[in-house]
């Protein structure tokens, strides 16, 4: 290791006291220490006898350690002449391929310096200093010269540029004495070292026992299955966002919340609509204007959002008794268990007051079933004949009238209300409406008011959900087109590890069933979304896929506006090597299944 200060320095291998004196015009680099290393080898020792302006014989120098190029024959390639100085060749490279991104944007990368930090076979460039008549590395990792004692570094295989570095001190474009650039005397770039050593510290790139590693990997390609909840506001809505007309939406004059309303209630065939912040927000007040003695009685299915996933709110806020009834595959009740439950009820003095009936269209838990308008129908009538009313949670009413081909308002026009939620398929950040009759929309105002979803400035909200209602219909199509490939891509491996049912896929939800003890739908998660050196070598690409462990027994994949076709099959491709390899561990009896499993 050579190390400068002042006018001596230190050569390794070397006796340690023996303090060498250099020219002043040769300024050493300086670094870490037992980090930085120089070429030590330079053709001038043998044509003149010495290297350093003639100062130094190689007899001076142990026979591990010869002398670095001197200052004329670095100043002659720099100016691309010819030298006799072997060294130069290659000895400062200039390369970002294996440059971490973090570093990059730390500038060091940037700067077009003569330091190198030696990976796998390329080098990368830290950030220096400008030092009296010299230079001032900013520190190595390994080293990025050949011959350098007990490194067993390789030869840098790129060639010296021919121009003079910029100084490394600054940022180019904002100043930099190499290029003449008029702002020269801008600030330096301060702690860029001290990151890079932290970096190196961290061992971003720093491999096993302090080996340089070799370009950073990409990151995964992410396919998110999980739920239509996760889409991100597209470009064009985040256009519309910022270009809406605001008001004070509690005063009635936000003209994008009132032209949302407006829209709304003429697609869902309703007199108005609230504009509230979600659709669980919407399905309370609705529960609170129709059931309005605490204690009354709504009937639902067991497997319902709004009695498994709203936290309970009908009966901690609403004070209103929910009697569940046991859901059919598609996602229907009996409707003659459900009038025997209504009948007994009615005759009874000690049952609560049965008041209303609650929908969901699509059916989340029976896999974006929907409900047949004759089902409704049957509903209505029910509803009619005992005098209660229909609430119908459409968070994904939209997914359900594109799959069965028919306007909004022919499946909303059998219910007393409907809620519709723009932020699953629709695409927008957040937000849903509550449509019924004028009266009943007024009163949810109030309660709109009570649960404190009264906003302001709301238009930039409505604003995203608008362009996602108008639209819908391209975009839900795509994903039950999606949604069908890819259940009917996993259906023909028919693996032993799981099952699916085609005749359930009817939206944008695909339902899998897992067989066997092992793997849990947890542990095929768990899978599907790491990425393997295997998988990256056989596929050629580095997918995670995320999906839902709905059940103790089944995943849920769910598809949406963020998910293309290509997504998709990739989707399914790292399904299929996932299965593959489950197989391959349980015929090796890598995964013994329990006793009575």
């Amino acid at each position: 290791m050579l190390r400068g200060s002042g006018d001596f320095c230190q050569e390794a291998g070397g006796s340690p006291q023996s303090g060498q004196r250099v020219p002043r015009s040769l300024k050493l680099p300086r670094g870490p220490r037992a980090a930085l290393q120089w070429q030590p080898t330079c053709g001038g020792v043998a044509q003149r006898g010495g290297c350093c302006r003639g100062r130094r014989s190689q007899s001076q120098f142990p026979a591990a350690t010869r002398p670095r190029p001197c200052q004329p024959c670095w100043q002659r390639a720099q100016r691309g002449g010819s030298n006799s100085c072997s060294a130069m060749e290659g000895l400062w490279t200039i390369s970002r391929r294996s440059l971490p991104s973090d570093i990059q944007d730390g500038d060091p990368g940037k700067a077009r310096g003569r330091g190198t930090v030696q990976g796998r076979g390329s080098a990368h460039r830290v950030p220096q200093r400008r030092c009296g008549g010299g230079w001032r590395d900013g520190g190595l990792a390994g080293s990025a010269f050949r011959g350098s004692p007990g490194t067993g570094a390789v030869p840098v295989q790129e060639p010296l540029p021919r121009s003079r570095p910029a100084c490394p001190g600054r940022i180019p474009g904002t100043g930099d004495p190499g290029t003449g650039d008029p702002a020269s005397a801008r600030e330096p770039l301060r702690g860029a070292v001290p990151a890079m050593r932290a970096v190196l510290r961290r061992g971003r790139l720093l491999g096993p026992g302090g080996m340089p590693r070799g370009p950073a990997a990409a990151p995964p390609l992410a396919v998110d299955l999980r739920s239509d909840t996760v889409t991100r506001p597209c470009a064009a809505m985040r256009r519309a966002m910022a270009r809406a007309a605001v008001g004070d939406d509690d005063y009635g004059e936000d003209p994008a919340v009132n032209e949302l309303q407006h829209r709304a209630a003429g697609i869902l065939g309703t007199e108005s609509a609230l504009f509230v912040p979600t659709a669980t927000m919407a399905n309370l007040i609705a529960v609170m204007c129709h059931c309005q003695r605490r204690g009354a009685q709504l009937f639902l299915g067991q497997d319902a959002h709004l009695h498994l996933y709203e936290h309970g709110g009908a009966a901690q806020v609403a004070g209103v008794h929910s009697q569940a009834l046991p859901d059919l595959p598609d996602g229907t009740f009996d409707l003659d268990q459900l009038e025997q439950t209504i009948r007994e009820a009615h005759g009874s003095r000690y049952h609560p007051r049965p008041e209303l009936i609650c929908l969901e269209n699509t059916h989340s838990s029976a896999g974006g079933r929907t409900l047949p308008l004759t089902y409704l129908r049957q509903v209505r009538g029910l509803g009619d004949r005992y005098g209660l009313r229909v609430h119908m949670d459409g968070a994904r009413l939209m997914n359900a009238a594109v799959a069965q081909g028919v306007e909004p308002a022919q499946i909303a026009q059998h219910c007393d209300s409907v809620s519709l939620c723009f932020s699953k398929g629709l695409g927008a950040p957040c937000g849903a409406v509550l449509a019924g009759r004028r009266e009943f929309v007024g009163e949810a105002w109030r309660v709109r008011k009570l649960l404190g979803g009264g906003m302001r400035q709301a238009g930039v909200l409505a604003a995203a959900a608008g362009l996602g209602l108008q639209r819908a219909e391209e975009t839900l199509r795509r994903d039950h087109d999606n949604a069908r490939s890819f259940a009917e891509g996993i259906h023909v491996l028919d693996p032993p590890l799981w099952s699916i049912s085609l005749a359930a896929v009817e939206t944008n939800i695909v339902m899998v069933n897992v067989q066997g003890a092992w793997p849990s739908p947890a542990e095929l998660c768990h899978r599907l979304r790491a990425v393997s050196e295997e998988e990256v070598a056989e596929t050629g690409r580095a997918v995670s896929v995320l999906l839902l462990p709905w059940s103790a027994r089944t995943l849920r994949a769910v598809w949406h506006r963020n998910v293309s076709a290509r997504d998709t099959e990739l989707a399914r491709r790292k399904l299929e090597f996932v299965a593959r390899k489950c197989q391959e561990e349980l015929a090796l009896g890598l995964h013994p299944t329990p006793p009575g499993a």
